[in-house]
């Protein structure tokens, strides 16, 4: 469970280092800006199933404004905090029973879940890099090992 805390303190690292960078814009990239509010209502979505509630009503593509985007990152963040705060070992192998967008039902454990939210998060933060380069802005390192850095 350390690994996945870890890794889910890294996406709140590498959402905030985002966030910041397209707030940061001299001109709005809103193709960013659209992958980056996917990726958060997708980590809204996971929760909810996370936490055995119906997701039907989320949308997984919407646009936000970057306010929004703040808001939603945050809440993301205590949502996910608070989950992880009383997941034990044994429980991250629990199989949820969810349904995709198109209603179709899957089985996944916690733990097989909580990876995917991380990887779906770093996948998409990867791409507004590359807009963001297309763009020639600057694209912000989030890679795993500079936060590991900045934590000691």
């Amino acid at each position: 469970m350390k690994s996945i805390q870890s890794m889910f303190d890294h996406l709140h690292w590498a959402n905030i280092r985002i966030i910041n960078t397209l707030l940061s814009l001299s001109e709005p990239n809103k193709q960013a800006e659209k992958l980056f509010a996917h990726t958060l209502l997708a980590e809204q979505v996971w929760i909810t199933r996370l936490v055995g509630k119906s997701s039907d009503h989320l949308p997984i593509w919407s646009d936000l404004t970057l306010e929004r985007c703040d808001e939603q990152l945050h809440k993301n963040h205590n949502d996910y905090r608070s989950f992880l705060s009383k997941l034990t070992e044994q429980e991250s192998e629990k199989t949820v029973t969810y349904k995709n967008s198109t209603g179709e039902e899957f089985h996944n454990s916690n733990r097989d879940i909580l990876v995917h939210v991380a990887l779906h998060g770093q996948y998409h933060r990867g791409q507004i890099n590359l807009l963001l380069r297309q763009n020639d802005e600057e694209p912000v390192s989030t890679d795993y090992i500079i936060f590991k850095r900045e934590q000691q």
